[in-house]
């Protein structure tokens, strides 16, 4: 059963990174501007947060949902407004940021210039500024809870806990690993790399904010 839930919350999380995002596309800058180690750094400082932030949400998610009405529809629109409004701020900063830096050329480290410390304090940092992740644990926490795929014990907990930090380093290298490919394949530069990033980050500002203009209108 333990086995089980580790495995559930590896592939749950990991499902939560498929769509891009300021997380993946992050990792993938990272893995083209400063190369996979630094990546490695940023995944793991980034997944340990993330097992934290699981199992507090898990612990808060039945007792959340059982407290919120689903049929009022103005606090679920307010709460939904609140995170898309700290996304699409979070969007525009990282989209300014690249778009800034985008003819910047990659630096190859050596051992001794290879400071991992800003890599892990980015992690650290976008592990904690991840507010898409409450309303994805209070959905999917609660119905793998309700449908008894997983205990509600602290042993079940931090095991699906544990295995929520290994899906989403899967899921996160694997965007590296492909960004890496995509760039060697195509001999695409870091200019038309970040550039693209950028456009793509003020795109999903621009889809946030003409979704809260519908809600509201």
């Amino acid at each position: 059963m333990l086995f089980l839930t580790f495995f559930i919350g590896i592939i749950l999380n990991a499902m939560g990174y498929i769509p891009p995002g300021n997380i993946n596309l992050t990792v993938a800058q990272l893995a083209i501007n400063k190369g996979m180690r630094q990546v490695w750094y940023f995944i793991l400082s980034f997944s340990c947060v993330e097992v934290f932030f699981t199992f507090g949400m898990m612990r808060f998610a039945r007792w959340a949902m059982s407290d919120i009405n689903p049929n009022e529809a103005v606090s679920e629109v307010r709460l939904s407004t609140l995170v898309d409004c700290f996304m699409i701020v979070m969007f525009l900063v990282m989209g300014t940021i690249t778009w800034k830096n985008r003819k910047k050329v990659p630096k190859t480290s050596n051992a001794k210039e290879d400071k991992r410390s800003g890599s892990v304090l980015y992690g650290l940092i976008l592990g904690v500024l991840n507010p898409v992740q409450i309303p994805f644990w209070l959905f999917f926490g609660n119905y793998v809870i309700l449908h008894q795929w997983i205990e509600t014990d602290y042993l079940s907990l931090v095991i699906f806990s544990l295995g929520s930090g290994v899906g989403s380093s899967l899921a996160l290298y694997l965007y590296a690993h492909f960004a890496t490919y995509i760039q060697e394949k195509f001999a695409l530069s870091s200019l038309i790399i970040n550039k693209s990033i950028a456009i793509f980050l003020f795109a999903l500002a621009a889809y946030l904010v003409v979704k809260q203009a519908i809600v509201i209108l």
